[in-house]
């Protein structure tokens, strides 16, 4: 039991560095720490689909099933990835405007978004049956990365848009208060 509860907490530790490092490299990339932070919500929401498929199957949460975890952090995010990128190279590149280029960037990016979750989804189904040697002791990963995968696409093509939105409306109303009519006045005289 002692070595089990060690073990555990190496994979919590583990778990928390891999979601530091992935948001992390996501800020270098974007160069901003908002955009990586909108795509960090896939990652709790995703918890979902683990705790249903685990529910469904029947199928404890043992270590193999918190590694899939653990893997779901790099896998998850991938999806947010290609919309929020999508979405910013609509409005910085061409000009869109926020809900032209959320409503384009879905709709262009929803068959490469299905396409990585179903080939994902089929390529783990075998080992999610637990087929041949040893596969029972691999089914939980298999089981836990399809079930995230699973809701965190759906997540992605819904839920992301809609915070994307919302987020970048706060963030041109914030900038709109801080310029205050007394600043604005002196300029025009």
């Amino acid at each position: 039991w002692e070595d089990q509860q060690e073990a555990f907490f190496f994979l919590k530790l583990g778990f928390a560095l891999a979601v530091i490092l992935v948001y992390l490299v996501m800020a270098a990339q974007f160069e901003s720490f908002r955009f990586p932070f909108l795509i960090m919500f896939s990652l709790p929401l995703a918890s979902v689909g683990v705790i249903i498929a685990l529910f469904l199957t029947d199928t404890t949460f043992n270590m193999q099933a918190f590694i899939g975890v653990i893997m779901l952090v790099g896998i998850v995010v991938n999806n947010a990835i290609v919309l929020v990128d999508y979405v910013l190279q609509l409005r910085r590149v061409h000009g869109m405007g926020l809900v032209d280029a959320l409503i384009t960037g879905g709709r262009r990016r929803l068959r490469p978004i299905l396409m990585t979750t179903l080939t994902t989804v089929l390529g783990l189904t075998p080992m999610a049956f637990g087929i041949g040697e040893g596969g029972e002791l691999q089914a939980p990963m298999a089981r836990v990365l399809i079930g995230g995968m699973i809701s965190s696409t759906f997540i992605t093509l819904f839920l992301i848009p809609t915070l994307f939105h919302l987020m970048e409306t706060v963030t041109v109303r914030k900038r709109r208060e801080a310029i205050s009519p007394a600043d604005v006045e002196p300029a025009l005289g």
